[in-house]
């Protein structure tokens, strides 16, 4: 079987369990609970940069990060790709996955931030980092109608990240004055996949 590094509380994680479930690969997939953050964690020896997910696969090799992860298992079993091939949709869905990848990127470099003790902690970068969030919902807001359609890899993760942010920032309304996305994410929520997936409470 193939070995997955996984934390629940990981969007790219959570991602890529998304893609296991939507191709029907969660049976070839060992889990590996890794807290990247332990200072005893073996994680490194699967991923020198110490990050989850990290995929072993059958032969030994393993992969890494999220998106060449992804790549990988689409090419897996024989249902309808998350990852389109050549052209104008491909580019859509890759670009989709780099702006909800980045939306977490900045989330958890700003929750990181604002964990340090006083004193260290830079108030100008985490609010660095939540411009930066913005703009993306932004972006997102005013393509939401390229959202809609069949599943591919941008959508699950733009799921993917607005859950995120969900989880680690509730108190802040990210759906204030974006209701194009508002819409499609309470209507694109409906997914087995996104659901099983869910981040502890």
């Amino acid at each position: 079987m193939m070995k997955l590094r996984w934390s629940p509380t990981s969007p790219y994680v959570r991602k890529v369990m998304m893609v296991l479930i939507e191709r029907g690969l969660e049976d070839r997939v060992e889990r590996v609970a890794t807290d990247p953050w332990s200072a005893d964690t073996d994680l490194p020896k699967d991923n020198p940069l110490g990050k989850v997910p990290a995929l072993t696969l059958e032969d030994g090799t393993t992969l890494f990060d999220s998106p060449v992860i992804v790549e990988y298992l689409d090419s897996l079993g024989d249902r309808a790709p998350l990852v389109p091939p050549a052209g104008p949709t491909r580019w859509t869905a890759l670009r989709q996955q780099a702006i909800a990848d980045g939306i977490c990127d900045a989330a958890i470099l700003r929750r990181l931030e604002s964990m340090r003790p006083d004193g260290e902690k830079s108030a100008n970068w985490m609010e660095r980092q939540r411009k930066a969030v913005a703009r993306s919902l932004d972006l997102l807001e005013a393509e939401a109608a390229s959202l809609g359609g069949e599943p591919t890899i941008g959508r699950l993760a733009v799921l993917v990240a607005l859950g995120y942010l969900d989880f680690r920032f509730g108190h802040e309304d990210w759906r204030q004055d974006r209701p194009a996305l508002t819409e499609w994410f309470a209507e694109a929520s409906d997914r087995d996949s996104l659901r099983r997936t869910a981040p502890p409470v």
